[in-house]
């Protein structure tokens, strides 16, 4: 009686051993969401962390990340709106938001990227392929604006007008409409009505890299070149005119002061002058015979050293060589 009691409980433990291992409970953790299949059909499904309960044998628990997950593209040779090629290449982010409709869909995470592939893909070729290159590669219209002259025009506002009206007259910027951002926006407005159907949310699409194809690049660096010395002609052309200026007020105040100048000096040389000649005439009136004596070897100072040679002494702009008398 005995042996047939512990055969019993012995039994029983055995089958509740193997109720539990079969799994009626089990865990969902932090992070994950799962659907609960029965026999190929979803009868249950959670988003909420927890200990949960399942037929055994009978219930497959299918488990899914519950958070945001990367898509990288493959990077892509595209066409744009002036038939110009670039490479693209695109990242996103997306998240599993109903996991019954994503298993009813896809039903794995591989077959959700391969859906991701064709949907996004398409996206961002129609897209890029419907606008300019311009729009691809830059966001906004700062870029095209000159800020060096801001470092030594400071306080210059009439200068920095003139500058800024002859930059306009000589470079013309491609106007920016939509932008990257905006490309993006509408590449993710046309993916977003599509994805829930699969049980997924996009949150967002953004270029990781925009590159030149290998016949462009050539062309993008020369037209880079011809803006840069765009720029640079308008700063020297605005340079030029500010030279000329400042050469035209040095050379009006040279002339001034040379003018005062030489009024000045004019004026210092008639009073020297009339001095002169009042000593002059007031020596002649005390001695007429030694002003001419003194007269005449000032002559004789400058003259003779300038002779090479004399001929002759027989003038009487030389008699004072022979005496005092003049004789």
């Amino acid at each position: 009686m005995k042996k047939g009691l512990m055969a019993i409980i012995a039994a029983l433990v055995v089958l509740v051993v193997a109720f539990v291992a079969m799994g009626p409970l089990w865990v969902l953790n932090e992070g994950e969401q799962a659907v609960v299949v029965r026999l190929g059909k979803i009868v249950g499904s959670s988003t909420d962390a927890g200990l949960k309960l399942r037929s055994p044998f009978l219930d497959v628990v299918v488990k899914f990340p519950k958070k945001i997950l990367p898509w990288d593209g493959a990077s892509e040779r595209i066409q744009t709106k002036e038939n110009q090629f670039i490479w693209v290449d695109m990242t996103a982010r997306w998240r599993i938001i109903d996991p019954a409709k994503f298993y009813e869909s896809v039903s794995s995470l591989d077959n959700a990227y391969g859906r991701l592939d064709d949907v996004i893909d398409s996206a961002v070729r129609t897209v890029i392929s419907g606008n300019y290159l311009r729009e691809a590669v830059r966001n906004t219209n700062e870029l095209t604006k000159t800020a060096p002259k801001e470092s030594f025009m400071a306080g210059d506002s009439e200068g920095s007008a003139a500058l800024d009206q002859l930059m306009q007259s000589d470079i013309q910027h491609e106007n920016i409409e939509k932008g990257r951002q905006q490309l993006s926006n509408e590449m993710l407005a046309s993916v977003k009505p599509i994805m829930p159907q699969f049980g997924i949310e996009v949150i967002d699409i953004i270029p990781r890299q925009i590159k030149y194809s290998d016949e462009l690049t050539e062309s993008v660096y020369q037209r880079m070149i011809k803006e840069r010395n765009q720029i640079a002609q308008a700063f020297r052309s605005y340079g030029e005119g500010k030279k000329a200026e400042w050469l035209g007020k040095l050379e009006n105040e040279k002339r001034s002061i040379l003018s005062g100048a030489y009024e000045k000096s004019e004026t210092l040389k008639g009073k020297a002058d009339a001095e002169a000649t009042r000593i002059y005439a007031e020596t002649y009136g005390r001695d007429v015979s030694f002003f001419d004596f003194w007269r005449a070897l000032e002559s004789y100072k400058k003259t003779m050293p300038a002779f090479n040679k004399t001929l002759s002494t027989n003038l009487d702009y030389f008699n004072y060589l022979y005496n005092t008398s003049g004789r």
